[in-house]
């Protein structure tokens, strides 16, 4: 028997007469999307344990319990043994430290080698009734922190973070020659290259992007610089630096490909902040960049 997740709730005094749908957007923060589906379970809102209706009323002091977790997993992703360099999971979401050539989703060419395939049978695995909910991408080139949802609750939840002050990415590169000045800003709009099913280029008709960016250290015309992204546009970071002038070392898109001192974009997610979908606690993480890129500037 898989472990299902459920939240609960107590009705207080100051909930008297306050119908069940209004509870749970009010106390628990669900969404209509998320009541709508769960309503139809035979056991996705219960008081007392006895299954309700939304428009049900609830007494002081009993308890109203929701279903998080989908007895069917909806995703479609295909279960496939696989590593996955967990650094932190609970009963809403599990962070990884994604290694570079993986893919996140699975697609074409890509179906059951991805990270979504192996957190799957991690899942069932440990007799969980959890999901695929991504929350962000890496590109499969990329390595580092990544935050995945179990149910579609925490996901809603996280998404609603991104691009806001709390949920932060911070990145690692290792870009072409020094960019001047050592710290700044890169304000440029993003859109799709023409020609390209790719490709993206700075253009004015683009969507907003901004990249803040630092120099660390250069070494041999090549530099070490931390990046936090404030919006997330596809290939941001590596549109950016190339914009600058600047492409990361190994960027077969956007710069040159460099097998012999790197086998792939050198580009890793080194810091990940946000606030848990349920408890709403400040979550940090950090990953140190792994060592084909060190070996770039040591």
């Amino acid at each position: 028997m898989e472990r299902e997740r459920r939240l609960e709730f107590v009705v207080t005094r100051d909930c008297e007469g306050v119908r069940v749908d209004t509870l749970l957007r009010s106390r628990l923060h669900l969404s209509g999307t998320v009541i709508k589906r769960v309503k139809w379970l035979e056991d996705g809102i219960l008081v007392d344990g006895a299954r309700v209706n939304t428009r049900f009323i609830p007494r002081v002091g009993q308890t109203l319990s929701v279903r998080l977790s989908d007895p069917v997993r909806r995703s479609g992703v295909v279960p496939a043994a696989g590593d996955v360099d967990m650094v932190y999971e609970d009963e809403d979401l599990v962070v990884v430290n994604k290694a570079a050539g993986v893919s996140v989703h699975p697609g074409p060419g890509h179906y059951d080698d991805t990270l979504g395939n192996f957190l799957v049978h991690h899942f069932i695995q440990t007799g969980q009734q959890a999901d695929f909910h991504p929350v962000h991408r890496l590109d499969r080139g990329t390595s580092g922190l990544l935050v995945c949802a179990k149910h579609a609750h925490a996901q809603e939840r996280l998404k609603m973070q991104l691009h806001t002050p709390d949920f932060v990415r911070t990145y690692l590169a290792v870009c072409e020659g020094v960019p001047k000045p050592g710290a700044g800003i890169i304000d440029a709009p993003i859109g799709p290259a023409p020609g390209s099913l790719m490709a993206q280029q700075v253009r004015a008709d683009g969507k907003p992007a901004r990249t803040r960016y630092e120099v660390l250290k250069t070494v041999n015309d090549r530099s070490l610089v931390r990046l936090v992204l404030d919006t997330g546009r596809t290939h941001q970071i590596r549109v950016h630096m190339a914009h600058i002038g600047h492409p990361l070392v190994g960027d077969f898109l956007y710069g040159t490909e460099q097998p012999e001192l790197i086998g792939r974009t050198a580009l890793h997610a080194c810091r990940l902040r946000f606030r848990h979908p349920i408890t709403e606690q400040s979550m940090a993480f950090e990953k140190n960049m792994p060592s084909d890129m060190t070996f770039l500037v040591e």
